[in-house]
């Protein structure tokens, strides 16, 4: 193991049959996604990326700009629809099991342990997951993926142009999410306690520098121009998460959200490799410094996602020589063993995570076991119950009406999926909803969601009880549980600017 991949054959001509095989692996899990993804409804995630793709900025409280972008092209090109709103997810997600083959191929894999990681990378929970939703996460997985493909090219060839090419990552990884700057402080780690530190004298270095920064200007402006709210958005969502216990577990995730439990052998493995390998080292502390800053600093157990398949890689490759070593009859074995517990495995994830049928036990135990499923539920049901308020009141209360919202999820079905009811835009105090403010002339009617009778009685006037946000299918989610009551009410109590101010909610 301590010289795994010192000298790694020469790669691959792309179109050999080894690659294809990577590509029909990522077709298969694509296919398998087109196929399901149009099961259920819109996730409240997918409706806040949709709200925000309609007032495209150089940033947005809750994330930097380039998923809301992406999204708008999916809406320019697909309408409101779930399998074509969700492509570029899919896409990403492919891409992702590609490369990780190719990493494997770098580090001196044959076709067995190409195919072993793309596949342990395809079927790991968090893989599986970022191709039924359309998720920030799902970019920054193919960034931090791609940045650890160019990484090991870097070491391999110890040609410093491929620190270009990790700058242009890095800095779409920054406009992606910002938790990609733990990613990068791996990286500076590994310069730092590696031989690879002589990368920082070369000109190429700083040019991959520049790259970076350079996309990621238009994002930090936008920050600096708005006080660095993201800042105090990601310091609030820390807080809650910890206080409500979403960071315990941290540990016991990396093996049952990251990756797929069979596949831990090889994870592991590819860790140790990567410590014992003088060339390659640099990747191991790409993993443990960000690993280590995301448990100590009690980040939820997903955070590290992207980082396993650089060592599903690797420890796809020191699986395989392990196994040439073997008599043939053993390595038949080992490899059956591995192949009934990677299939177990794989299916049960998929039975959780893919919306594979539209009724019956399978549907139901996937809704038992998957929260996000649950809260793709009811939303079109909501906006009807809004739309049949609304005509429900005077004219003249419709004249002067607004529809005044509690999180993200209902501002972007109101304002995405209420566009077919003509309904108002909704008021939203949540994230960047609070920065687009209200009218200049504001309404004297409202409809009011996402709030308990008593908050709506305190917060507004004269309010009354006009419906219930409930959902056909009784499914329990956090609209039918936590905040069923839809109210009619007058004006808030504060005057508007005085509402406003501090009607500012992070979500």
């Amino acid at each position: 193991m301590a010289t795994a991949s010192a000298q790694a054959p020469s790669p691959t001509r792309p179109g050999t049959p080894d690659t294809w095989l990577l590509f029909g692996i990522a077709a298969a899990v694509a296919l398998a996604h087109l196929a399901t993804n149009s099961r259920y409804g819109f996730h409240r995630d997918e409706l806040q990326f949709l709200s925000d793709a309609r007032h495209l900025d150089w940033g947005f409280v809750a994330y930097p700009p380039l998923t809301a972008f992406v999204e708008r092209i999916s809406m320019g090109l697909f309408g409101l629809s779930l399998v074509g709103l969700r492509l570029f997810s899919v896409l990403a997600q492919a891409a992702a099991v590609v490369v990780t083959g190719l990493m494997a191929r770098e580090l001196g894999a044959r076709r067995l342990a190409q195919a072993a990681a793309a596949l342990a990378v395809a079927f790991a929970p968090i893989s599986l997951f970022e191709g039924t939703e359309f998720q920030y996460t799902t970019f920054e997985y193919l960034w931090v993926v791609l940045t650890a493909y160019f990484t090991i090219r870097l070491l391999r060839s110890e040609n410093p142009r491929w620190w270009l090419a990790i700058g242009v990552t890095l800095g779409l990884g920054l406009e992606t999410k910002y938790a990609v700057c733990f990613f990068i402080a791996g990286i500076l780690a590994g310069l730092a306690l590696t031989p690879a530190r002589r990368s920082v004298l070369n000109r190429w270095f700083w040019a991959g520098v520049a790259v970076a920064l350079f996309i990621f200007l238009p994002n930090f402006l936008w920050l600096v121009h708005h006080d660095f709210i993201s800042y105090r958005f990601l310091q609030h969502i820390h807080a809650r998460d910890v206080g409500e216990g979403r960071a315990q577990h941290f540990l016991w995730h990396q093996f049952l959200i990251c990756t797929n439990m069979a596949s831990a052998p090889l994870w592991i493995a590819g860790l140790v490799a990567f410590l014992m390998n003088r060339r390659y080292r640099m990747v191991a502390w790409m993993y443990l410094v960000p690993f280590a800053m995301f448990w100590l600093g009690k980040g939820r157990g997903y955070y590290t996602a992207a980082l396993y398949p650089m060592l599903l890689a690797m420890g796809a490759v020191v699986g395989e020589r392990w196994l040439l070593r073997l008599p043939q009859l053993w390595r038949r074995m080992a490899i059956g063993v591995y192949s009934v517990a990677f299939a177990a495995c794989s299916l049960l994830f998929c039975a959780i995570l893919l919306p594979i049928a539209p009724s019956g036990p399978l549907r139901d135990f996937a809704l038992k076991n998957n929260g996000d499923f649950r809260e793709e539920i009811g939303w079109d049901e909501l906006v009807h119950t809004v739309a049949g308020i609304r005509d429900s009141l005077p004219p003249g209360q419709q004249q002067s009406l607004g529809i005044v919202v509690g999180n993200y999820g209902e501002q972007g079905a109101i304002e995405i999926l209420g566009a077919a009811e003509h309904l108002p835009a909704p008021l939203s105090g949540t994230n960047s909803g609070w920065l687009r403010g209200y009218p200049a002339q504001p309404p004297s009617t409202l409809i009011v969601l996402g709030f308990s009778r008593a908050d709506a009685e305190s917060t507004f006037t004269a309010c009354r009880l006009a419906g219930t946000n409930a959902n056909a299918e009784h499914v329990a989610n956090e609209e039918s549980e936590d905040h069923p009551g839809i109210f009619v009410c007058g004006a808030p109590l504060a005057p508007w600017p005085e509402f406003w101010k501090n009607f500012q909610r992070f979500g």
